[in-house]
């Protein structure tokens, strides 16, 4: 016989009657009932269509984000370097005014307690794009490094480029 045509729980009959029908006993002597046949669990997951639409759900609101972060990331970046620019320049400020001199390079800020260490350019991620101004020919105070700008191409989000900050 068939493994399956033999089934049995703790309270039916071997099944031998034919595919999944069993006999389950009454317990009041009057014999034996059918019952149909068992029903497979249901299977549990999510369809193709529902994981589809949940896709399109997702990328929909990626593509709204999406644009809104990188402008956010520009607007940090650009706010970054002004703030660098203006302490940087402060420093070059306090420089000669206790000096009576321009310093010679971003470094001897650095030397000198002015700064604790070149600050990196937000928009280049470098320490070296630093475009450093001499003083005005006529300025009264010698040194190299009277003003500086960032080196980096481009602009930023109000139109100017970078290198005129």
């Amino acid at each position: 016989t068939h493994p399956l045509r033999e089934q049995t729980c703790s309270t039916c009959i071997p099944n031998r009657l034919g595919w999944g029908l069993m006999a389950h006993p009454t317990g009041n002597g009057e014999g034996a009932r059918m019952s149909k046949p068992a029903q497979a669990a249901p299977l549990r997951g999510f369809t193709l269509i529902e994981l589809i639409v949940v896709l399109a759900i997702v990328a929909l609101l990626v593509s709204i984000v999406a644009p809104r972060y990188h402008h956010t990331v520009d607007r940090a970046r650009d706010a970054s370097l002004r703030t660098t620019l203006n302490v940087v320049r402060d420093a070059i400020d306090k420089y000669a005014a206790d000096r009576d001199r321009y310093p010679e390079s971003l470094e001897e800020l650095v030397s000198r307690g002015y700064l604790r260490q070149v600050p990196e350019d937000p928009v280049t991620g470098s320490r070296d794009s630093w475009q450093m101004l001499p003083p005005a020919a006529s300025a009264p105070m010698r040194g190299k490094v009277a003003d500086v700008r960032s080196g980096a191409a481009g602009q930023g989000l109000d139109g100017s480029p970078y290198s005129s900050w």
